[in-house]
């Protein structure tokens, strides 16, 4: 029988080394799975912005927290920094006519593991489709989904009622 996915959500990581896949659906967001072939152990991030301020509860909602916390815990677990390497998913563009958070989490990603120099082995971004990524974090390997036909929300225009009151429209 199977082991049974540990499943996490936005703000949320998980280091493990046994046979326990980890779990979680991405829109906009970005799940980075790290791991560390040598020491057969791995982890996963799901952040949600590339940066901003909260509190300690949202800190790892914010990329560059969600990254420092999966490293630090991956070292602290065994994994030896330069043989970690990277897999991201996610950054796809959910709303159309807002600004493409999605992207933004795109390039901080990939720009925060230049900078760190950990190499991304694979990736699929962007897109307009939510996706559902299994990570077996002893080896590395990853399973993808993509979920649903490509959705945008369209954001029609505001409809303007008079007295500077703007209506909702469906």
């Amino acid at each position: 029988m199977p082991a049974r996915p540990i499943y996490i959500s936005q703000g949320e990581f998980v280091v493990g080394a046994d046979e326990r896949p980890i779990s979680t659906i991405l829109g906009s967001c970005i799940a980075t799975c790290l791991f560390d072939e040598d020491a057969r152990i791995g982890g996963m991030n799901h952040f949600l912005l590339p940066e901003g301020r909260g509190d300690a509860i949202q800190a790892a909602s914010f990329g560059v927290n969600a990254m420092e916390l999966l490293i630090n815990a991956l070292i602290k677990r065994g994994a030896h920094r330069p043989n970690l390497r990277a897999k991201v998913f996610g950054g796809a563009r959910m709303i159309a006519g807002l600004s493409d958070i999605g992207q933004k989490n795109v390039d901080f990603v990939l720009d925060f593991l230049d900078r760190e120099g950990i190499a991304c082995v694979s990736r699929s971004l962007g897109g307009t489709q939510a996706r559902r990524i299994e990570f077996w974090p002893m080896t590395g390997r990853v399973r993808q989904r993509l979920l649903g036909e490509a959705m945008v929300i369209q954001c029609p225009p505001p409809v303007a009622a008079g007295n500077g009151v703007e209506l909702f429209t469906d």
